[in-house]
């Protein structure tokens, strides 16, 4: 489809949207599958519900517009689904796993963020503020849905999850130091023995001084032994 106008980028916003929404329709339930916090599995699920809505109101979108739904798939949420599932399979801690659940799946909301947002200034700049309107409904979802997984991550997930001990980051600092030291050590030997090739022997005539002072008589008021 050549892109001419603004009603034609629109177009090409809306179903790209819609494909994505309707991957995400797929992809949802294995993610809420996968994950073991409860708030974490509640909130994948209503926004299983919503993105389903979503779908319906694109449709709805395209019924005002008079164009098909028809187009290419997103590519875009096929390789952010695609890595979510990749990172999912390398966590082995349920607490890690929600943690990479939510990451996942934050990434898909920014995406549809930005091109919800992005549909929405098309649609007002063409005088389609219904399809504005319904956009904006879904965008505030989206938003909402990004914000409550923050929370979750910041005020569960991530604090049950495991981190590594701070005396286990020392021991693996440790070497690191030690051969600092050893350098510093090496350096500093290096530059004591230029020190010492270059340093002044005693003069002459101090020696001679010291020589003279010893062999003059004790002073008078003084006890030898």
């Amino acid at each position: 489809m050549a892109l001419e106008t603004m009603e034609d980028l629109l177009v090409h916003e809306l179903r790209d949207l819609y494909s994505a929404e309707k991957q995400l329709t797929k992809a949802l339930p294995r993610l809420a599958k996968a994950a073991t916090n409860d708030a974490l599995i509640q909130a994948l699920s209503n926004h299983l519900v919503e993105t389903k809505h979503h779908v319906s109101r694109l449709e709805e979108c395209f019924e005002l517009l008079g164009a098909s739904s028809r187009g290419k798939k997103c590519v875009g949420m096929e390789g952010l689904i695609k890595e979510g599932v990749e990172v999912l399979s390398e966590a082995d801690d349920e607490s890690v796993c929600d943690a990479a659940i939510i990451s996942q799946a934050q990434r898909a909301e920014h995406y549809e963020i930005s091109a919800y947002g992005s549909a929405r200034a098309f649609a007002l700049r063409v005088g389609q503020d219904e399809v504005a309107d319904i956009l904006s409904a879904t965008l505030e979802e989206e938003s909402a849905a990004d914000e409550l997984l923050s929370t979750i991550a910041e005020a569960q997930v991530n604090i049950e999850a495991p981190v590594e001990l701070p005396d286990t980051v020392a021991q693996r600092a440790e070497p690191a130091r030690a051969n600092g030291r050893l350098r510093e050590a090496d350096s500093r030997q290096r530059g004591n023995g230029a020190q010492k090739g270059s340093a002044i022997k005693p003069s002459t005539a101090a020696n001679r001084a010291r020589s003279t002072a010893s062999r003059q008589p004790p002073r008078r008021g003084l006890t030898t032994h």
